[in-house]
């Protein structure tokens, strides 16, 4: 395992997470979605096309 694995390794679990309103199941946050996590309602866009 690299160093750069190492750090990623700590630094995933701290990331806040939601609940996918179509699919049930949770997402973390993304840098992305920095701007707009308050808006931010589906894990993916199948699941914001599904509704």
């Amino acid at each position: 395992m690299g160093a750069a694995a190492r750090l990623m390794a700590h630094k995933k679990p701290n990331l806040p997470t939601k609940i996918c309103e179509a699919c049930g199941r949770p997402f973390a946050w993304r840098k992305k979605w920095a701007r707009d996590w308050d808006q931010v309602k589906f894990c993916s866009d199948r699941c914001r096309q599904k509704r």
